[in-house]
């Protein structure tokens, strides 16, 4: 009745404008009745004893993507500290470049090799006595070669003892002097100083910084490439007394304040590198009381050496430059060494139902129905249900619902079960799971009715409905759910609420082994969801891809950087410490003359291959 009301309104402005303007309507023109549409019949209600013809099955639905609500207020602000901070940064690292670094390693490389190629044919001797300052000439020629090269290197090792650091670098610096000093008393007393391992510490040297730049630019360029920007934080007692790691809201702070702070593994090499300086003076202070300063100048350049091995300059680099690769293909960066040590403690990875399978990812194949009820009212009964549940079917079987026109049914008593849940839907028990749940409560199931992956739904004991689903494999996803539940101490919780996925499908779906996961009950399992991350809580790390594969290699790269770390650090101080108490103990029983460069270098490159392959590790994360 409205519309024709408003139809009549707009009839009589008409005539009375035309009055207005002096014209008149003509004789024969009349202005039609407004007809009354006929209104739609209401559809029946659901009649006993209606048998529905077969029904054959739906096409694939697929499920649109949602829209992302992101307030360009914060796009914009986001835009313009990653403009200000990360983007400025990258762009003054692929200024620097990386040419020169590779063809300094390259040449050094080189130079190591001409050394060592000279120092193996004086000992074994190739080259005769009396040639014996060629060979002196040569690895002095080497040793300013690869000072040369290796510059930046010393310069910025003195520069860090005048902000009053002690690095490798500035170690580094002081070899250099002593190698100097002794090998002009080599000259004078035809002695092949030990040239050759200054040499490999310089090349290690430089790889490390390259290490180092290389991590750092695919840092920035991580950042620099971010829509959006999420953190990774520590939420106290999530889990039996463990933390849990949940994902909020990140800054750009949270990562430039972080990144560059010394980690502990860096700040305990470096004080031991100015320890094994102390030590390698007093050393050199007893050479020097029994043997001169001959001995004094070979046994302290020599206890330099030996004192930090040549792996000592990758032991941190390294490891973090390989685990960088992994981090930038999953858009992840760490905010700082604190960040790391928290996430490598014992805790709780929670997973819901988007991060198993995302949106879009759990498609609906097709539909059968069984028994002589309305279909309609199986797909009503069947959303009803889902929806009190959740879980990803539930976007599905609504979607379903609203092109098949079912009106909206009275969802009681609702309960949930292992695979399966149950309610009084409309006075009539419904019950929709696995066909392993259904057989369990007792549901007569016909032959032919088993599918692979598919919600079995119930009424009052007799099966209705079969809904095929099928759930896709993300190789991303797959991965990080693996590498969740390969690290001990690590409790990967399960809070999706999707009845199909229990233990025999996680075990079917990602190929693990279902006990590593926590599986929580009803009320405790609400209590987690409901759980997040607290206004103000420190970043551990920050995640710019909207899935959980840079969350869950947050953590456990975290972990295997810090076992690297630490595990590599101490092998090297344990190298060092052999190395120094070795040249003590020569140094006492006047047996200099094993401190040849033959025998340094060989307690070098012994040294080296553990350290090589401790900074391995991360590369399997």
């Amino acid at each position: 009745m409205d519309n024709d009301q408003e139809k009549q309104d707009e009839s009589f402005s008409l005539e009375d404008i035309m009055r207005e303007f002096g014209a008149q309507l003509p004789p024969e023109a009349e202005i039609p009745e407004p007809t009354v549409p006929e209104e739609p019949a209401e559809p029946a209600p659901f009649e006993e004893g209606w048998e529905p013809e077969f029904e054959q099955p739906i096409a694939e639905y697929v499920q649109p993507e949602p829209i992302v609500f992101r307030p360009k207020s914060r796009l914009r602000e986001l835009k313009r500290q990653l403009i200000a901070g990360p983007e400025k940064r990258y762009y003054d690292l692929t200024e620097m470049g990386f040419a020169k670094l590779q063809l300094a390693i390259f040449a050094s490389l080189l130079v190591v090799l001409a050394s060592s190629a000279i120092t193996i044919l004086n000992a074994t001797g190739a080259i005769g006595s009396g040639r014996i300052r060629f060979v002196i000439f040569a690895q002095f020629l080497c040793l300013l070669l690869s000072a040369t090269l290796g510059s930046y290197q010393l310069l910025h090792g003195l520069g860090d003892m005048f902000k009053g650091r002690f690095s490798l670098n500035s170690l580094l610096s002081f070899s250099l002097a002593a190698c100097v000093a002794d090998g002009i008393f080599c000259l004078r007393e035809l002695r092949v100083p030990c040239c050759v391992a200054f040499c490999l510490n310089v090349t290690m040297s430089l790889w490390s910084e390259y290490e180092k730049r290389s991590a750092e630019v695919g840092q920035m360029d991580t950042m620099r490439k971010a829509v959006r920007l999420d953190s990774v934080v520590a939420v106290p007692d999530y889990l039996d007394g463990r933390p849990g790691y949940l994902r909020g809201e990140g800054q750009v702070e949270d990562f430039m304040d972080t990144y560059a702070v010394p980690s502990t593994p860096e700040k305990v090499m470096n004080i031991y590198a100015l320890a094994a300086l102390g030590a390698s003076l007093a050393i050199g202070v007893v050479a020097l009381l029994l043997g001169g300063v001959s001995a004094c100048l070979q046994t302290f350049s020599a206890a330099l050496l030996v004192g930090v091995p040549a792996s000592s300059f990758i032991a941190l680099s390294r490891p973090a430059a390989i685990l960088e690769k992994r981090m930038h293909a999953h858009g992840t960066v760490f905010c700082g060494w604190k960040g790391i040590c928290v996430l490598s403690s014992r805790g709780a990875f929670p997973l819901d139902d988007t991060d198993l399978f995302p949106i879009g990812s759990v498609k609906l194949n097709g539909v059968k129905f069984y028994g002589h009820r309305d279909p309609d009212q199986v797909v009503a009964y069947a959303a009803a249900l889902v929806d009190a549940g959740g879980g990803a079917l539930m976007p599905l079987l609504d979607q379903l619902a609203q092109s098949r026109g079912c009106p909206k049914c009275e969802v009681t008593e609702f309960r949930t079960y292992n695979g399966g849940i149950g309610a009084v839907v409309d006075n009539e028990a419904v019950l929709a799971g696995t066909i392993t749940f259904l057989q369990s409560m007792g549901v007569d199931l016909p032959k032919g009715t088993k599918v692979n992956q598919a919600a079995y739904v119930a009424v009052d004991g007799e099966l209705c409905g079969v809904f095929a689903v099928s759930y896709g494999k993300s190789k991303d996803i797959h991965n990080a759910i693996t590498t969740l539940c390969a690290y001990r101490g690590l409790t990967p919780v399960l809070l999706a609420r999707d009845f199909m996925l229990t233990e025999a499908f996680l075990r079917y779906r990602f190929g693990i082994n279902p006990k590593r996961i926590a599986f929580p009950g009803d009320q405790q399992r609400a209590e987690l969801a409901a759980r997040s991350a607290p206004e103000g809580a420190p970043a551990l790390a920050l995640t710019t891809f909207d899935n959980i594969a840079g969350a869950a290699y947050a953590v456990t790269g975290a972990r295997s950087l810090r076992s690297a770390s630490r595990v590599g650090v101490a092998v090297n101080m344990l190298g060092g410490i052999l190395g120094l108490v070795m040249m003590l103990v020569l140094t006492l029983v006047h047996a200099e003359y094993l401190l040849t460069p033959t025998n340094i270098l060989l307690y070098e490159l012994v040294w080296m291959l553990p350290g090589l392959l401790i900074t391995e590790w991360t590369r399997s994360v």
